[in-house]
């Protein structure tokens, strides 16, 4: 079943990412004992990512969402492989790091904004709700996490960062692989037929066609400003406060690998939980109890304590309010979103939500270097608390229980997309809060 395909290949790319989440930026630790480093390695490896989120929406409809995705996996794979192989030979150079982790980041991006799209079409192809599709794309890909950030932390430990690398490298041909086989003949995943001719102009016009619509939609645009300071702040706790913390306070990649698995085990927990009830809450609260969970309190714990338990006990609960949300804005956009927008749409949305993750990554660098691990802690602590606030001081976010109230920039439908039938013929993101965990 392609559903079962793509959630397949997601999960296990998924994995792979988390090994890279945690291996790089203890390879950069190890060979050079630098949290600025690590922080100048993740701006390299996130400003592609926003790059390419900027410009790619078009690219994706006209390749196809199974092409992009098998791509993207391939390029990723080898960018990844390149580091532990050129490493061993003794000729990686610091910019050399920098210039694979920026084109693995590069075509991260169009390889996981094309399996999301895929999702609605699969979904109704397999018999199933939109929102139930979006808890179990999310809970299976949080399920992943948990498992590739505690193999990590425990392969690091018994035969280094350079090895989990290659593991991870494996799991982009995988995944790959099983898109590749997976998806064919869904033509939501071909390229559109009725794409203009290649040009410029052609190209500029649909791209400007899928942020006029983001921007003419005020609650998307609410969700993407906050979930910009979030990711950038999330950045910043990946790349280089949490590795910090665990080799400076707590018990090294081990520690580290089980506080991320715990937070993953507590997305999966949250996001099943949401999938089975959380139609049965207004879906405005549930987001913001849940966003203001998710994030801060992680922050202070880790800069108030030296222990590993309170901070285990955090990353679990925040886990669980951190797996409600995605479920919520995939389900929110695929409402607002008409189908054939999608692809530009979500890469416009993507775009403005990863803004700040290449800043987050080289700011918490800089803040650690200049005011010691503690105090980089608390400012973007306080960063990612003030911008959780947003949903309840805001008017715009009751759109959230109303999701069709507010839809929508100027959108002339012309001739629909095929959409799928239960019976056979099928067609055809969001802004997306990263995890501590991308």
């Amino acid at each position: 079943m392609p559903l079962i395909a793509v959630l397949a290949a997601n999960s296990i790319s998924t994995a792979g990412t988390s090994l890279t989440l945690i291996g790089v930026p203890w390879f950069v630790l190890e060979t050079t004992g630098s949290a600025g480093r690590a922080g100048v390695v993740a701006f390299c490896a996130t400003l592609p990512i926003v790059v390419a989120a900027l410009v790619g929406g078009p690219v994706i409809d006209r390749l196809g969402r199974r092409r992009v995705a098998v791509g993207s996996d391939a390029v990723c794979g080898a960018a990844v492989a390149a580091v532990p192989l050129l490493h061993s030979t003794g000729v990686l150079e610091f910019w050399m790091l920098c210039a694979l982790m920026a084109l693995n980041g590069l075509a991260h991006t169009p390889g996981n904004t094309a399996r999301y799209v895929l999702v609605p079409a699969l979904a109704e192809h397999a018999g199933t709700t939109l929102a139930r599709a979006a808890s179990l794309f999310d809970a299976v890909s949080r399920g992943a996490r948990m498992v590739g950030a505690a193999l990590a932390g425990v392969l690091i430990a018994a035969v280094g960062a350079e090895t989990v690398l290659l593991l991870d490298a494996a799991t982009f041909a995988l995944s790959a692989l099983l898109v590749a086989a997976g998806v064919r003949g869904v033509r939501a995943a071909e390229p559109y037929k009725a794409a203009a001719p290649v040009s410029l102009r052609a190209y500029g016009a649909e791209l400007r066609e899928g942020y006029a619509y983001a921007l003419g939609d005020r609650l998307l645009l609410a969700v993407v400003v906050m979930v910009m300071f979030m990711n950038g702040a999330d950045q910043g706790w990946n790349a280089v406060l949490l590795p910090v913390h665990a080799e400076g306070e707590l018990g090294g990649a081990t520690d580290l690998g089980l506080l991320t698995a715990l937070f993953g085990a507590g997305g999966l927990t949250g996001a099943l939980l949401y999938g089975a009830v959380g139609h049965r809450f207004s879906r405005r609260t549930v987001f913001a109890v849940c966003v203001l969970l998710c994030g801060a309190p992680r922050f202070a714990v880790a800069a108030l304590t030296g222990t590993t338990l309170p901070l285990a006990v955090t990353m679990a609960l925040s886990g669980v309010a951190t797996g409600a949300l995605n479920p919520i804005l995939a389900t929110l956009t695929y409402e607002r979103i008409p189908e054939r927008l999608r692809s530009r749409v979500s890469g416009a949305l993507t775009a403005g939500s990863e803004l700040a993750m290449p800043v987050g990554g080289l700011v918490a660098g800089l803040l650690v270097e200049g005011m010691g691990a503690t105090g980089a802690l608390v400012a973007m602590g306080g960063v990612y608390f003030l911008a959780t606030l947003s949903p309840l001081v805001f008017p715009t976010w009751r759109g959230m229980e109303d999701p069709k109230a507010q839809a929508g920039g100027p959108v002339p439908e012309p001739d629909p997309a095929p959409r799928v039938s239960s019976s056979g013929t099928e067609p055809d993101p969001a802004p997306r809060v990263s995890s501590p965990g991308p």
